[in-house]
């Protein structure tokens, strides 16, 4: 039984316990004579109590069973081949063992492979089998278990509910830690690649050089050059200031017109509408800037005597700012629709129209929250690769020009791991220490957005 169809019965296991742990409870509430006891808990926490006990451990049984099983099934059918052929590298174990997945699958050729390789195919098919049972057996015993124990412990004093709560506590616990690991282990792993980096490029070389040009070298050679990072560095802040400067403007025009202006059947319509532009996928943008945006401004260029490529950093940055309107308009809608209503009544009682309200005491009241809400899209905008994969040009120079073609950080990680490249080369490397700087950027620019919308919150709930 494959693991899908573990899951599958485990969800029918579920249904049936929480009916059992349900139907346990209704039946013990009422004694032999027929008056009502008072359950501490309600039927349906007696219900979630027995799905828990039933599903749990057989649940653990199996993530622990994937994660492990894999392992042992490869020493085991590596022990079994002849000593002559054992694999002499990991490596080699590796690709031995894929041809034999391949094989005991039945995705291969048997011509192709020797006798060894059939025979040990034939192992891995009976092991893998074996391993198969054997889960299905322990998870069957562990969930009948389970079953069978939590519907005999209910009665009416079992503090069901307070068991319930507790076990989601530990999930929610364990959810954060799932995220605040898979956090640490990104860092971790760049760290250490981009550490390699840095024993065959000077930091100082990196961080404050002026030319993007890697070459080829060999591995363990030092001193390399052409790894510069600052012109990636300028163009990535360059498009996402364009972005910015498109983006603000607009975001902000719309949230004050939804917020202070718009009939309620007219916000109810609009901002859904607005909100569908996050939804587009980046690479939609990309085919909108390289076919629709970057040719109108070479032509409007033309008009006015100004040399802009089609694929350049306005065209990106223009695009990219469309991109990142509703982050800005949502976000800001939300904040100023939060301004206390004793504010707006105090300018207005005072004499000022609606627009010098908004001016001068809404948007300075929201200010610190509209601050976030840019500083979010910031970050966005500078963690954006596939419009400018399409629509910046790639072009790896020291520029300020708007109307030349630049590249991004993002766009080199992306041309630096793919291809047939050797993952121990600088070359590849470099792009684990760029990774870990727009980390840092972005994670930078994330934490100062943070604390600003905090601030904004502890100022007006």
């Amino acid at each position: 039984m494959s693991n899908m169809m573990l899951m599958v019965v485990l969800l029918a296991v579920m249904a049936l316990a929480y009916q059992l742990g349900l139907t346990r409870s209704k039946k013990v509430a009422s004694t032999n004579t027929g008056q009502a006891q008072r359950l501490h808990s309600r039927p349906v926490y007696h219900g979630m109590l027995t799905l828990l006990w039933a599903v749990v451990p057989a649940f653990i049984v199996l993530v622990l069973w994937t994660i492990f099983s894999p392992s042992l099934i490869q020493h085991f059918v590596l022990n079994h081949l002849p000593a002559e052929f054992q694999p002499t590298s990991v490596d080699h174990a590796r690709v031995l063992m894929n041809r034999l997945h391949n094989l005991a699958s039945g995705f291969a050729v048997i011509d192709d492979f020797e006798s060894y390789e059939i025979a040990a195919a034939d192992y891995l098919q009976h092991i893998q089998f074996r391993s198969h049972v054997l889960l299905s057996g322990l998870m069957a015993t562990l969930a009948t278990a389970g079953l069978v124990f939590s519907t005999r412990r209910i009665r009416p004093d079992l503090r069901a509910r307070n068991q319930v709560e507790k076990a989601l506590h530990i999930l929610l616990i364990l959810c954060s830690g799932v995220a605040i690991l898979t956090t640490i282990g990104i860092v971790l792993s760049m760290v250490g690649e981009a550490f390699r980096f840095f024993s065959f490029v000077n930091p100082m070389d990196f961080f404050f050089g002026t030319t993007w040009n890697p070459r080829f070298s060999t591995v363990g050679t030092s001193g390399q050059t052409g790894f510069g990072m600052l012109p990636l560095l300028a163009g990535t802040f360059l498009i996402a200031c364009i972005a910015l400067a498109v983006a603000i403007p607009i975001g902000l025009m719309c949230a004050i017109y939804l917020a202070e202006y718009a009939p309620n059947r007219v916000r109810s319509i609009a901002k859904p509408i607005i909100e569908i532009l996050a939804g587009i996928p980046t690479i939609v943008y990309g085919f909108f800037a390289l076919i629709t945006v970057g040719p109108f401004l070479t032509e409007l260029g033309t008009v006015l005597h100004i040399d802009i490529r089609a694929t350049s950093a306005l065209t990106a940055g223009v695009v990219m700012g469309l991109m990142v309107i509703p982050f800005i308009s949502s976000l800001s809608d939300d904040i100023l629709t939060q301004v206390p209503k004793a504010l707006r009544d105090g300018s207005l009682g005072l004499g000022a129209t609606k627009s010098e309200t908004i001016r001068k005491v809404v948007l300075p009241a929201a200010l610190p929250g509209i601050t976030g809400a840019v500083l979010l899209a910031a970050s966005r905008a500078i963690g954006e690769t596939m419009i400018v994969v399409l629509a910046a040009g790639n072009s790896p120079v020291l520029t300020g020009n708007p109307f030349e073609a630049v590249s991004t950080m993002t766009v080199t990680i992306v041309n630096q791991l793919t291809g047939d490249t050797d993952f121990a080369s600088p070359q590849s490397l470099v792009a684990f220490a760029l990774g870990l700087t727009l980390f840092v950027i972005t994670l930078f620019l994330n934490v100062i957005a943070l604390m600003i919308v905090r601030k904004y919150r502890e100022q007006y709930e």
